[in-house]
């Protein structure tokens, strides 16, 4: 299983390549957003991306903070940026993927939902 195909499909969405993400995908993927949107294979996948680009969408960075692979699963830490709607937007989540092959089968994306924080004793209001 190569280690590195999951930082291939994060570069290749930097780089608005679809046919490059569209290589670390298996035809019969599940790709889950971390905000709900599930797409399921090649088609729809690439549907979405060229949706999302044409609709102004960029992948301004995606910086892989840390990365992990066991058995047929790869992790992955990161921040993303992008710019959805002439709004820039940035957070830290982490991908989990599932590997059949030389292929992503299933990819979840989760994401943060506020600021992190170091937790200091007291609680914020």
């Amino acid at each position: 299983m190569p280690a590195n195909l999951l930082r291939a499909y994060i570069e290749a969405w930097t780089r608005h390549d679809i046919p490059g993400v569209l290589d670390t995908l298996a035809d019969d993927c599940v790709v889950i957003e971390s905000y709900g949107p599930v797409y399921r294979g090649h088609e729809r996948v690439g549907q979405w991306m060229r949706a999302w680009f044409a609709a102004g969408g960029s992948v301004d960075a995606w910086e892989i903070s840390s990365e992990a692979s066991a058995g047929g699963v790869l992790t992955t830490e990161w921040v993303f940026s992008c710019t959805w709607k002439g709004e820039s937007h940035t957070f830290d989540g982490a991908t989990v993927a599932r590997v059949a092959g030389e292929r992503i089968t299933y990819l979840r994306e989760y994401a943060t939902t506020a600021p992190l924080y170091d937790w200091t004793g007291h609680w914020r209001e």
